[in-house]
């Protein structure tokens, strides 16, 4: 594998990781694989998009590039606006979808089911408001400046990179040293317990959809940053998010995204090797041979 592969690899795989993220939460805590998750990637990028463009007619001065990236500083400020957006938009499905299914004690077939539909519906309703044409933050070129050992990267790529990872360790430093990541954790391990010891369990769920919501906008917005957004790049994403979150152990944030890097490593050696054609089915054979093999992942705790 060539070192430029390593690198397209890594920055593919830290979108990945970010999205799996907030599958391994949702998984662990509400106990159902939430195919929804790839659609709020892709809402996540054109509320960004919409709120940039909105303040880039308000105020000019917005609209001056940051340094040597390719966006102007309405995409930070729209960036932080989209992922509240996002985290309401989750909190809104909830509420009027999977909120109800809990309450009436549905199967986990059944909120699978309602996942599948979510995702249609969200697909579906972007598609109409934005149309199926793809959109860019930004259509300025930007030269991969050499790091070493015959690595090159654009300032956007290196900032993708140092987002992901920070937001990571964001993350899991949240879940470890906080009362409501014990509270995650508590509930993670048995949803009943935790709730006689006193844990609110709602409150647990609003922020597992609020963690994940946004963590998927930020996904999508660097996914835009890079090359562009479209309606269908969610459900692009979905099959790799599933490998990683699995591959990585379900409820385990850095095993999330260090699987992402390996989903995003893999795919980026199919494209040098076999062609881009395959890059699909190389998320695909992860998640099965990982079904095989060590369907716990690679990053389990201990029972």
């Amino acid at each position: 594998m060539s070192p430029q592969t390593v690198m397209d690899g890594l920055i593919a795989g830290s979108m990945i990781g970010l999205g799996a993220i907030g599958v391994t939460l949702t998984y662990s805590i509400l106990r159902f694989a939430n195919f929804s998750q790839g659609d709020l990637v892709s809402w996540g990028a054109y509320f960004a998009f919409a709120v940039a463009g909105v303040l880039g007619s308000l105020f000019t001065g917005l609209t001056a590039p940051i340094g040597p990236f390719s966006f102007s500083w309405a995409l930070p400020i729209a960036a932080v606006l989209a992922v509240a957006l996002n985290g309401v938009l989750a909190l809104v499905v909830d509420a009027l979808l999977f909120g109800r299914l809990r309450d009436r004690r549905a199967t986990i077939i059944i909120m699978v089911m309602a996942s599948f539909g979510a995702a249609l519906t969200l697909r579906s309703l972007l598609e109409f408001i934005f149309t199926s044409r793809p959109e860019y933050y930004s259509k300025a070129l930007q030269i991969a400046l050499p790091l070493g050992l015959g690595l090159r990267a654009t300032p956007d790529q290196l900032l993708s990179l140092v987002v992901a990872l920070t937001l990571v360790g964001a993350v899991h430093l949240m879940l470890t040293h906080t009362a409501i990541g014990r509270a995650m954790r508590a509930v993670a391990e048995n949803p009943q317990l935790a709730g006689l010891a006193g844990v609110e369990v709602r409150r647990v769920i609003r922020v597992v959809w609020l963690i994940g919501a946004g963590l998927a906008a930020v996904a999508g917005i660097t996914a835009g940053a890079l090359i562009q957004i479209r309606p269908q790049m969610g459900f692009d994403l979905l099959l790799p998010l599933f490998a990683a979150a699995i591959l990585g152990s379900i409820g385990s944030v850095p095993g999330a995204m260090i699987a992402g890097l390996i989903v995003g490593l893999s795919e980026a050696f199919a494209v040098e090797v076999i062609g881009a054609q395959w890059r699909g089915a190389v998320a695909f054979v992860i998640l099965v041979l990982v079904l095989l093999l060590k369907p716990q992942g690679l990053f389990a705790r201990p029972q």
